[in-house]
């Protein structure tokens, strides 16, 4: 059978998983920046990395609930760090010389016209290295911002409504989070004019915003589950030292 202690870690490790794999894949693919104009018939641009980012914020709202400000913290810091970590590897990559036969072989895209892969590559993952700088000061101060309000509004509603304390933490996290990224980015680090950054972040926030309202039951099924996984007196215990900040 298996103990409280074990039930604890893995649950921790599972969702430490799903927020390390979710963050570091937004951030790869965040250099992309597409269109709502085809899609759904709306003026308005988003980068691609958004588009995973509320499975981000709903794990750290559950690991704020049952490991507190400290475990959310912890994660933050080693998924920052793998980050960085992978963005390096990344950034080595493109100063590797090309294969002749590889350069061949892509030197035309479907339509006929020529292409250079390597410069293509180059293109494509050097503007995640402006993309990183960003992230870490915007992951950095979202985080801390995230789970110190997550704490408050726990205390202030004596660990009532779920969902004010999750969505209430997230709003306030990500509107900082939307606009520094984007600033640090491309516009520090890019050659986006200071409208272009605002209208960008202006659009993720919302995009944002409605993702954490409509995840709501999502929030609420992940706790059902979890409290089952742990048990009913096991699960009070581990909220409690959430909320203690001694869970972890």
């Amino acid at each position: 059978m298996k103990t409280f202690a074990h039930k604890k870690n893995q649950l921790y490790l599972v969702l430490s998983g799903i927020f390390i794999v979710n963050a570091l894949l937004a951030e790869i693919i965040g250099v992309k920046i597409f269109s709502l104009e085809p899609l759904i018939g709306r003026p308005d641009n988003l980068t691609a990395g958004v588009l995973i980012w509320p499975v981000v914020f709903v794990t750290t709202d559950i690991i704020n609930e049952y490991f507190g400000k400290e475990g959310v913290l912890r994660v933050s810091y080693l998924t920052a760090a793998l980050i960085l970590f992978a963005f390096l590897v990344i950034y080595a990559t493109t100063k590797l010389p090309p294969a002749a036969f590889w350069l061949e072989v892509n030197n035309k895209d479907p339509q006929g016209q020529p292409i250079n892969i390597d410069f293509a590559y180059q293109m494509i993952f050097r503007q995640g290295l402006g993309i990183i700088a960003g992230s870490l000061t915007a992951f950095a101060i979202g985080q801390v911002l995230d789970a110190t309000v997550f704490q408050a509004l726990r205390r202030a509603t004596k660990g009532r409504y779920v969902w004010l304390r999750a969505t209430g933490s997230t709003l306030v996290s990500q509107l900082v989070d939307s606009f520094v990224v984007l600033f640090v980015a491309f516009y520090v680090f890019g050659n986006w004019s200071f409208d272009q950054v605002l209208d960008v972040a202006n659009t993720n926030y919302w995009y944002k915003f409605a993702a954490a309202i409509l995840l709501t039951p999502v929030l609420y099924l992940a706790h059902f589950l979890i409290d089952r996984y742990l048990g009913a007196e096991e699960t009070v215990e581990l909220q409690q030292e959430a909320a203690a900040d001694v869970s972890v």
